[in-house]
């Protein structure tokens, strides 16, 4: 915890010193202050036991707020940091996760035969400082420009959670209609490094986010990277 709090205070005091430099006066400029992405999540390097049990949608949310520094000698490339949160869901079918256990490993249990809740899913939550190049074809009509931009995040893992609804029998038959939410960060790396990527028209883009860390810590589950691919909505 203590971990978490000191590299959170890193990257604040980092976007703040690269807030307060001067920018290069273009007026009316948009910039992207804002970024919302909203992203389909996916699990690389999972094995077939654990990944034929992930169905369904597994979805996931960031919002960043960014700074954006043109270039002096060509207004058309700039660099951004910001700061935000990021989440991730992934969805499974007939199988537990049981993040809270006391064993050494993190148990991956199959449901096929047994009890199960009807929808079930691990969601985490980041704080993150995102870093990005970007081009902009048009720096004076932002809404009008082709914009690329490539980049790396850090973060640092704030809440890891299961939540399972509606326990049903082998059969499909209702036992209990409820929810379950287990949360336990003692199985995850407290950091995350990525790379990102963004291309797009106007407010919208299109983006991939890969994480070169691993998801779980080591010899405690599978390696396993998470990506988040989706659509961006920027403006401000």
């Amino acid at each position: 915890m203590k971990k978490n709090i000191l590299f959170t205070i890193l990257l604040l005091v980092s976007f703040s010193a690269f807030s307060q430099k001067k920018s290069l006066n273009l007026p009316n400029r948009p910039a992207d202050h804002l970024l919302i992405q909203l992203s389909s999540d996916h699990w690389i390097g999972a094995p077939d036991s654990i990944k034929d049990h992930i169905k369904g949608f597994s979805r996931g949310l960031n919002v960043y707020a960014m700074f954006d520094k043109p270039f002096k000698g060509n207004p058309k490339f700039s660099a951004a940091l910001g700061i935000g949160i990021s989440t991730g869901n992934i969805m499974f079918k007939k199988m537990s996760v049981d993040i809270t256990s006391n064993n050494g490993t993190l148990p991956f249990t199959n449901l096929d035969s047994t009890n199960s809740f009807k929808k079930y899913k691990l969601a985490t939550t980041y704080v993150e400082v995102p870093l990005e190049f970007r081009f902009m074809s048009d720096p004076k009509n932002p809404n009008k420009a082709v914009k690329i931009a490539l980049g790396v995040k850090g973060g640092a893992l704030l809440k890891a959670q299961t939540k399972g609804k509606i326990l049903r029998n082998a059969n499909g038959d209702l036992i209990r209609n409820y929810t379950e939410k287990l949360s336990s960060k003692s199985f995850f790396n407290n950091t995350r490094i990525s790379g990102t990527a963004r291309v797009g028209y106007g407010i919208f883009s299109l983006f991939g986010s890969y994480a070169f860390t691993n998801l779980f810590k080591d010899g405690v589950a599978p390696d396993i990277n998470t990506l988040q691919v989706g659509l961006t909505i920027s403006g401000l």
